[in-house]
């Protein structure tokens, strides 16, 4: 469901409108079936609602109506209005939507944008979806937060931290496991038989051999090692200025980027409606619109469903890469 005052309700109605021109398999909402109604009215669109009990009748329904598998309580959202009273049924709809994953009677999970300020301040204890989703998957291992669009992937191996701390954050063998966590999730759910990473320097032309600061032969070089090492084509460190043009991205499958914009300005720039977050290392595949709640338009009939069809379509072709025979490097 995402956060009800946000963009999400209307950008999952827009998705079932446009069900066959985007080639989606078929999908279910958790929400509250009474609040799309309300919503499809005040947008003046034609979407049916069909109440589900369980996952199964969602093929059967999904091409008149669209599925909702209900939430136990109601959810009087207002666009545009947070309410500290719905964060628990946001927070119900995410515990649901991983445990049916984790119980197979859902392919996958795409999840719509939260607030995290209004969740802190009913109690969540969360710095995010991702942090939340590795508790609920009982996961010891960081996840992997990866953005995609049709021209790009990148990984953040540091993501929401002060500039200043990204230094100190990063190590060689944090590297090495989000180059690791990548590596096996490009194999797996994308195909690619021997996957290539791209590795950014932290600093100006990674470095220039020490003068511009010491982290890129000290901590990054040797993670570019290790990883070749255990058999993955990586290389760097490579100057960030030079790495994301057309021709730079021809030679690799996905970028290993230092920190949060490093790696979201490039693919932002590339494609802003097209992108998607993908969750590596859970037991379940988890995609995402990479944009937020935007509650500025929400219930305005403004806002574009693009990120979130290429989240539907992701996880779905996530999911069906995973039932194939693995692709042998």
């Amino acid at each position: 469901m995402g956060e009800p005052a946000g963009i999400g309700g209307e950008i999952a109605l827009e998705a079932w409108r446009q069900r066959r021109t985007a080639g989606l398999s078929p999908f279910f909402i958790i929400d509250d079936p009474a609040r799309l109604k309300t919503l499809a009215a005040r947008l003046g669109i034609e979407v049916p609602v069909a109440e589900i009990a369980a996952p199964q009748a969602t093929a059967e329904i999904f091409p008149d109506a669209l599925p909702v598998l209900p939430l136990a309580q109601a959810v009087a959202g207002e666009p545009g209005r947070l309410d500290p009273a719905n964060a628990d049924a946001v927070i119900e709809s995410i515990r649901c939507a991983v445990a049916l994953a984790r119980q197979g009677a859902a392919a996958a999970v795409v999840t719509n944008p939260i607030h995290k300020q209004i969740l802190m301040e009913a109690g969540f204890r969360h710095l995010g979806h991702t942090e939340f989703l590795a508790e609920l998957c009982a996961t010891s291992d960081a996840p992997v937060m990866m953005l995609a669009c049709a021209e790009l992937r990148v990984v953040p191996v540091t993501v929401h931290l002060p500039l200043r701390r990204v230094p100190e954050a990063l190590t060689t063998a944090r590297i090495v496991e989000a180059g690791m966590t990548t590596a096996e999730a490009l194999h797996r759910y994308f195909g690619i038989a021997k996957p290539r990473l791209a590795v950014a320097g932290l600093n100006p032309h990674a470095g220039e051999g020490g003068q511009l600061g010491s982290e890129d032969d000290a901590v990054i070089r040797p993670a570019v090692r290790a990883l070749q090492e255990a058999g993955i084509e990586a290389f760097g460190p490579l100057p960030g200025d030079t790495m994301f043009h057309p021709a730079a991205r021809r030679r690799y499958d996905a970028a290993l980027c230092m920190y949060h914009d490093q790696a979201l300005i490039p693919i932002k720039t590339i494609d802003f409606d097209g992108g998607v977050n993908v969750t590596l290392g859970l037991p379940i595949i988890r995609t995402s619109p990479d944009h937020g709640t935007a509650l500025d338009i929400a219930g305005q009939g403004k806002a574009s469903a693009a990120s979130l069809l290429a989240a539907l379509r992701m996880a779905a072709e996530m999911a069906a890469a995973s039932r194939r025979p693995p692709a042998v490097p």
